[in-house]
């Protein structure tokens, strides 16, 4: 074994018994990460409007733009497009560029016309099961309305739910909703594969900069500078055990949303890990910035508390993007958790792969690219 090997190996050994003789530090890598998750996933939930509805319009009449007009006029939903059949709207529905679909068939204006019962189908992206039934009480209210014009207009009409039977008036606009994604409307779904980000990057950034600075304080540092270690050894085995423990706390974390909250996996599970891997050095190298910006414990607890809270508000991890002003959601792309976020609700919930979210992946390896050669270079000043 080269000395350089020799010498990286005593230094991750040294590392590892220091970390196995903090028990607090091992106990925060297991007990609050699992309560966190938890606790969130059932408590939190979120309200959005401003939806972005799709439509295929089979009919292509002045009744059936007048029911399109009638959606996308009130604030609940906004014009995102028209399609040409049913699968280009739910494809554009499956790579989020829409949150809900209307599908007008193309005998809607002569049903209409004659007196008889017509459907109109209503795609809605129940990954978020909160914007789901929300979006379908906005289209079941609006519908509502419509109809009453139509009465107004001398056409009997009403909204009619699936399971009330046999229509008992003429001319009605019937909805029939289909929740895509998550049938079953689990709105912890949505949550706790929010918070499996914040956990990633928000507990790597506290622990390592918790770690760098507690060294610094009891002069451990100075000690590895005496040593014939170079600066790129010592950088590397004070990552390598956080990276250790906290890829473990991740993998307990998959265990929690799989055994708790029962969120399906339809993707691959490497391509998560993957992305969780990136998170993790995300947020070691902020911890790290943090600590050679900061002089105490008390000073890195201070800058976290003015760098975490903006990350994760403006993350979508919790509530949607589109509940955001508009002025603040260009901002999410600047944040690692929101693309993180974005790759587990779609490769766990959609099945989608690296083809539909490689914009995400991309985006998270500059942040972690950019943010770990940051803190190298934060780390060698220091040592200088």
């Amino acid at each position: 074994m080269s000395p350089t090997l020799q010498r990286l190996r005593a230094l991750i050994v040294k590392e590892f018994g220091q970390i196995r003789r903090d028990r607090r530090l091992v106990m925060s890598l297991i007990v609050p990460p699992v309560l966190q998750l938890t606790l969130f996933g059932f408590a939190l939930s979120a309200t959005v409007s401003n939806l972005r509805l799709g439509v295929v319009d089979e009919s292509q009449t002045p009744e059936s733009r007048e029911l399109v007009a009638t959606l996308t006029q009130s604030r609940s939903f906004r014009l995102g497009g028209y399609y040409p059949t049913a699968d280009h709207l739910g494809t554009a529905i499956s790579e989020a560029k829409l949150d809900a679909g209307v599908v007008i068939p193309y005998q809607y204006a002569r049903d209409l016309q004659r007196g008889r019962t017509t459907t109109v189908q209503f795609l809605l992206n129940a990954t978020n099961a909160n914007t789901a039934t929300i979006g379908q009480a906005y289209a079941e209210g609006v519908l509502a309305n419509y109809n009453a014009t139509l009465r107004r207009a001398g056409v009997t009409a009403s909204v009619e739910d699936l399971a009330s039977g046999p229509a008992r008036r003429r001319a009605e606009v019937h909805l029939m909703p289909a929740f895509l994604y998550n049938p079953g409307l689990v709105d912890s779904w949505f949550v706790a594969t929010g918070v499996f980000g914040l956990l990633l990057i928000l507990n790597s950034s506290l622990i390592s900069s918790a770690a760098m600075v507690r060294e610094r304080e009891t002069g451990t540092i100075e000690q590895l500078l005496m040593s014939p270690a170079s600066t790129g050894e010592i950088i590397v085995a004070k990552i390598a055990p956080l990276f250790v423990l906290l890829c473990l706390m991740m993998l307990l974390a998959v265990a929690v949303l799989k055994a708790v909250f029962r969120v399906p996996f339809h993707g691959s599970l490497l391509f998560v890990l993957f992305g969780g891997v990136l998170c993790i050095l995300s947020g070691i190298s902020l911890g790290t910035v943090i600590a050679t910006l900061s002089r105490s414990a008390q000073q890195a607890q201070l800058t976290a508390f003015f760098i975490n809270p903006p990350l994760s508000s403006l993350s979508g991890a919790l509530n949607p993007v589109e509940a955001m002003p508009a002025w603040l959601q260009p901002l999410t792309v600047l944040n690692p958790i929101h693309h993180f976020a974005t790759i587990v609700r779609g490769s766990m919930l959609k099945g989608t792969g690296l083809a539909t979210l490689w914009p995400n992946v991309l985006a998270l390896l500059i942040f972690t690219l950019v943010l770990v050669l940051l803190s190298i270079w934060r780390f060698r000043k220091q040592l200088s």
